[in-house]
């Protein structure tokens, strides 16, 4: 018999990218409201730091009405400086800005504290750990006045956090608040980020590595710790796929209790006739982006290939990315044009004034303009890995050329003065998507692809690609919308090859078996959908809630 699993009656929820988009989390906290806004309507709610103090905030309403007296309890008996509001987001949930800045000026007591607690280690801290580490303590004091004012021993909640930046805040509720129970989710361990960038094989020797003795010499010691101790201490220790399960298992010596796999909302795909619509017009805009820049002709039977994602060039696997597709310029075999862009936000510098002029005029151009590889210009051009392996492939962009490759080095917000379209408008136009990372915790950019129908190959070094391959039961193919490559810390040359004979398969066939790929994609995109993966959060939330009755139990009998 199944047993039931206790559900909470209040959910908090903290993270930097809490109305603030900086990266993946955001995707899975924005994606994923919706869907527990409607089982906990106005009794979830997100945590985020106020760091638009002052400007507007395009992604939060504020409401001065919303939880009135507490806030005003808040300020004025608990010292904390806070906006309350609604998140914009699907199902607009209650947001908590919070001003963590106040807290500076208590920075030492409260690291001696978390040493004499937790034995978190913050000596070693520089950079970003102050900042993400007063967020983290203000969001728990948050929580701990929210608690006190509006909630008692009854109520059943909920505080997770995301990220070692939230780690200072988690260990803070579960001494000062032992009542709420504690879940912690790291979407990708530091030590593992900072071998992996830092050119070390990270799978091959994950056994032999000791995580604390490699935060030292990788120079993450505090965020390290805190990140350690956090998984230790809480009630319910969760990340988001078995690849980054086994980092923790070696490198935080602490197993996750449960697997919580980023699921999506697929609200943002155009649906019937304005699918096709908006798949012509990006198609369109991206041809005449390449034949202006490149003063060439190319027709819409050209292949569309793109990569994105931030510019992490080698976790990313951008630069096994263009290797593959400087081996596909000697492919006997293609048959068709490929117009590969690379859309990652570089350290960019204005758009290009000849390129807009270009585009702004009807003519058709037969010279390429300087520099055929980039539409703006960076603020270090003669600096940046992707131009400059561009130049060491020696690729020419030549007219005759049968591969053609364009860096779209901004952000794709619909107005970076040459695409001037959002990135998910340009998505729909592209043939097929390429993400061969080498170290991705999961991996957003492929699952979105297959939502707008467009194959993808990824890795099974990323924990989308082994969800795809357990989903399957072997490796995904490129006739079931998402190929799946063998991915290891030596064979990139392998990884190359295979992603040069996929988009060789992928320009041979017809376009009855292209629609047949793309319904696939959606497919097992639908599978990822939030209403399926949903059901993790209530087993972590289950096994939380009980450590914490637990918990108070035995305090009441001492």
């Amino acid at each position: 018999m199944m047993k039931q699993l206790l559900t909470p009656d209040y959910i908090f929820e903290s993270s930097w990218e809490v109305c603030n988009k900086v990266g993946g989390i955001y995707t899975v906290l924005s994606t994923r409201a919706k869907t527990l806004q409607n089982t906990f309507p106005d009794r979830i709610f997100f945590i985020g730091p106020d760091v638009w103090l002052g400007k507007e905030n395009p992604m939060f309403t504020e409401d001065p009405k919303l939880l009135e007296a507490w806030k005003e309890h808040a300020v004025k008996k608990d010292g904390l400086q806070i906006r309350v509001g609604r998140w914009n987001i699907p199902g607009t949930p209650i947001a908590i800005l919070v001003d963590f800045t106040p807290f500076y000026k208590d920075k030492n007591d409260i690291y001696t504290q978390a040493w004499l607690d937790y034995h978190v280690d913050s000596l070693h801290a520089y950079g970003d750990y102050d900042e993400a580490s007063m967020f983290s303590y203000a969001a728990g004091k948050v929580v701990e006045s929210f608690y006190r004012y509006n909630l008692t021993m009854t109520d059943k909640v909920i505080y997770q956090a995301h990220e070692w930046m939230t780690g200072m805040g988690a260990l803070y509720v579960q001494k000062h608040v032992p009542e709420i129970a504690t879940i912690f989710t790291t979407h990708a361990t530091t030590i593992g980020r900072s071998i992996a960038g830092n050119n070390k094989p990270l799978y091959d020797y994950l056994f032999a590595y000791n995580g604390d003795q490699m935060a030292r010499e990788l120079n993450v010691e505090s965020k390290h710790s805190i990140e350690k101790q956090t998984a230790h201490f809480v009630d319910c220790f969760t990340t988001v796929s078995d690849i980054t399960n086994n980092e923790c298992k070696e490198l935080l010596e602490k197993e996750a209790d449960v697997v919580l796999m980023n699921g999506f909302e697929d609200d943002f795909v155009p649906k019937g006739e304005m699918f096709g619509k908006k798949r012509k017009y990006a198609r369109a805009l991206l041809l005449n982006l390449a034949n202006k820049l490149l003063g060439t002709k190319m027709d819409d039977d050209t292949l569309i290939v793109v990569t994105s994602g931030r510019y992490e060039f080698k976790n990313k696997g951008i630069n096994v990315y263009l290797e593959a597709l400087n081996r596909l310029t000697r492919e006997k075999n293609l048959t068709r044009e490929v117009l590969a862009f690379v859309n990652v936000p570089g350290w960019v510098g204005e758009a290009r004034e000849d390129l807009k002029q270009r585009l702004e005029s009807d003519k058709d151009y037969d010279t390429p303009l300087e520099v055929p590889f980039i539409t703006h210009w960076l603020n270090n051009m003669s600096h940046d890995q992707v131009l400059d392996m561009l130049k060491y492939l020696n690729m020419s962009n030549a007219a005759d050329s049968k591969v053609k490759v364009i860096f779209v080095p901004c952000y794709l917000d619909g107005k970076d003065g040459i695409v001037n379209e959002v990135y998910y408008d340009l998505l729909i136009g592209a043939d097929m998507s390429v993400y061969p990372s080498y170290y991705e915790p999961w991996g957003y950019t492929p699952l979105e692809s297959i939502a707008f129908k467009v194959p993808t190959v990824t890795t099974d070094l990323a924990g989308f690609g082994l969800w795809v391959n357990s989903l399957k039961g072997h490796y995904g193919t490129l006739q079931e919308g998402v190929k799946v490559i063998h991915r290891t810390d030596y064979n990139y040359s392998e990884v190359a090859d295979g992603i040069r004979d996929t988009i060789t398969d992928f320009s041979k066939l017809s376009e009855s078996e292209v629609n047949v790929i793309r319904n696939n994609a959606a497919d097992i995109a639908e599978k990822a959908l939030w209403k399926h993966f949903i059901r993790y959060y209530y087993e972590a939330y289950d096994i939380a809630l009980r450590k914490a009755h637990e918990r108070c139990k035995s305090y009441k009998q001492k």
